[in-house]
């Protein structure tokens, strides 16, 4: 099963991934968990998400640095803009709705740590999607552990992109 992925374009920035990349990008991080055979807790944990749900909706939202700082500042108490923001929903008892949430992409941010990190564009922008949309799923970096089964699994998806890490 896909996630269908609803896109926001709210810059006024140029050399946007289209939705069709993005889409592919979200479901690449999905695929790449089900096929994960050394985690079976994993497996089980996707396919129970699949399962709850007869499909699956994330919106990606393309921001300026106003709005970036903007949100920044509200959720996490940081000053300035950052790269990418995720917020999953979390559906009220009673309600079902098939929401994993929404990811935010400073589009400006994403185009300079590009060039600053000597990365091509498009790489850069699959590796955002594919860490927000893991933080969808409810992997974190806060620990060492957890920063290094989120980067492997942001490396091994990209790789099945044809991305170089980014690490």
């Amino acid at each position: 099963m896909d996630v269908k992925v609803d896109v926001q374009y709210a810059t006024e920035e140029t050399d946007l991934p289209d939705k069709e990349a993005l889409t592919q990008w979200v479901n690449a991080v999905l695929l790449t968990l089900s096929l994960q055979t050394e985690s079976t807790y994993l497996q089980r944990q996707i396919s129970s998400l699949f399962s709850q749900k007869d499909e699956l909706e994330l919106t990606i939202r393309i921001v300026d640095e106003a709005e970036a700082s903007q949100l920044n500042e509200t959720w996490r108490q940081s000053i300035g803009p950052t790269n990418v923001l995720s917020f999953p929903f979390e559906c009220p008892p009673g309600v079902d709705i098939p929401l994993l949430g929404d990811i935010v992409i400073c589009a400006t941010l994403v185009a300079r740590e590009a060039l600053k990190q000597q990365k091509s564009l498009q790489a850069h922008w699959a590796h955002l999607v594919i860490h927000g949309t893991l933080h969808l799923l409810g992997y974190d970096h806060i620990s060492d552990s957890q920063a290094e089964i989120m980067e492997n699994l942001e490396i091994r998806v990209l790789d099945h992109l044809g991305y170089p890490n980014p690490y």
